[in-house]
């Protein structure tokens, strides 16, 4: 059995939107092992910064989007570059390659809340980083792939083009990457083409199904990755940029919280995806190697979940570091690589929350689960989801532990007014699992809602 290897170059992404992390330096021996390296991050977290120092991993650092109006002042955005980038660029430093500037900005949800300053901060981060000799260092900004797009009445590659109320703004920014010779930067996922669309093409999200190719003058495109790619690659030539490198920021498929995500489902696209890598076949406007950033690493029970409930599982990784499946980051089929977990992982005790079946004030147990939801993830209770063959008490156990484990299992966060009891009983199903949470005493964990354990004490005072 061979350990450690990965695609070459191979890059995932590191998110912490999670009430109890893995210590930093435990994520970035989990990343060696698997032989991952480079790794983007969302902040420039000092732990995180401090645990990478010395690893040799290339790093993509990033200014979260709620900063880019401190950056359109060029005085913060050198100090920025002072705090987060000058002072770990030594030997034996952090190998920091990149810089993201904010993060999807342009997303349609954000109402055009970053649209005036995402290009200002752009450019005061790259010239701050040229000013302080970091020229080598290139600023980003990670795109969503709604950012271009096909005329309906040409949909095919070929026809891509930059947004019509985003083309100016566009093209500006393009001009300033190539200027620095800066990569363009965008996160693509098949998986949201499924995603509330049963009219799409099962299939085309992936890379070995049966499907009816798209011709665009003869070239065939045969999933999803390939064509939003290179409508990409035409979107850039349509503004005169067509050989403009670019970096996958994000890609990858998530395991639960919707119908089509599943372990199965991930694992057929990541065994399609890292092979074609591997190979670096890449795409029929654009062969050879294609830098790629899998999403993600490590789930994150903590994300938002208005895109839908799947956010919290795009880890390859569970919560705990252990892996999700047996996945072969080489892209070598055959080769028998495994992925590595996190070791010395410490637990919670063997204990878990469940709803007390002689519990008498039935009537109040809707409300306490969704209270329980509130502040604690069940997103796996949703429709097509791993927990959804739950029954109305499971339901409620689901819930209830979910709570006690984020609350670290503080007594008084398994009583929901007398619904729930403690029980040394493993209560997992075959497809469900009521999980114990990481020690927070040997993690990087937040802390507990304190208005989440101040309710429940005022309903225990209150209720019996």
């Amino acid at each position: 059995m061979m350990m450690g290897l990965s695609v070459e170059g191979l890059g995932v992404n590191w998110g912490t939107q999670a009430t109890h992390q893995l210590k930093p330096d435990m994520v970035v021996q989990m990343m060696k092992e698997n032989g991952i390296q480079k790794v983007k991050l969302f902040d420039a977290d000092s732990a995180t910064m401090s645990a990478l120092s010395g690893s040799g991993i290339e790093v993509m650092v990033a200014i979260p989007n709620i900063q880019l109006s401190d950056m359109v002042d060029y005085d913060r955005a050198m100090q920025w570059v002072r705090k987060n980038v000058t002072s770990y660029s030594f030997n034996g430093g952090v190998n920091i390659k990149y810089v993201a500037v904010g993060n999807e900005p342009f997303l349609k949800s954000y109402n055009n809340s970053f649209l005036n300053v995402t290009l200002p901060a752009l450019q005061n981060i790259q010239n701050a980083l040229n000013e302080a000799g970091l020229s080598s260092v290139k600023a980003t900004v990670p795109l969503n792939a709604d950012v271009y797009e096909s005329p309906e009445s040409n949909p095919v590659p070929s026809a891509g083009i930059f947004r019509p109320d985003l083309s100016d703004l566009m093209t500006q920014i393009v001009q300033f990457l190539h200027k620095n010779n800066a990569p363009f930067t965008v996160n693509i996922y098949p998986f949201l083409s499924l995603y509330g669309n049963d009219n799409f093409p099962f299939d085309y999200a992936f890379f070995d199904g049966p499907v009816n190719p798209i011709n665009d003058n003869g070239i065939l495109y045969t999933n999803v990755f390939d064509a939003n790619f290179d409508t990409l690659v035409s979107s850039l030539k349509s503004v005169g940029f067509g050989d403009m490198p670019i970096l996958v920021g994000e890609v990858g498929w998530p395991t639960d919280g919707d119908k089509n995500a599943n372990l199965g489902n991930a694992l057929r696209f990541y065994n399609g995806l890292l092979p074609r890598l591997a190979s670096n076949k890449g795409t029929p406007l654009r062969p050879g190697y294609i830098e790629v950033y899998l999403f993600g690493l490590i789930d994150e029970d903590a994300k938002s979940i208005a895109p839908g409930n799947f956010e919290r599982h795009w880890g390859i990784f569970r919560y705990d570091g252990k892996p999700k499946f047996q996945l072969d980051l080489s892209g070598n089929k055959g080769q028998n690589n495994v992925l590595m977990g996190a070791q010395n992982v410490y637990y919670l005790d063997p204990k878990w929350c469940m709803f007390n079946p002689e519990a008498q004030n039935l009537s109040a147990l809707a409300d306490n689960i969704n209270y329980a939801c509130t502040y604690a993830d069940c997103t796996a209770l949703g429709y097509g989801s791993s927990c959804n063959n739950l029954d109305a008490n499971g339901n409620a156990s689901y819930a209830f532990n979910m709570y006690y484990q984020v609350q670290n299992q503080n007594d008084l966060a398994c009583n929901f007014e007398g619904l729930a009891m403690i029980t040394t009983q493993n209560i997992s199903t075959p497809t469900c699992n009521f999980i114990i949470q990481i020690n927070p005493s040997y993690s990087s964990s937040l802390r507990p809602s304190l208005v989440g354990l101040f309710f429940v004490t005022i309903s225990i005072i209150v209720f019996l």
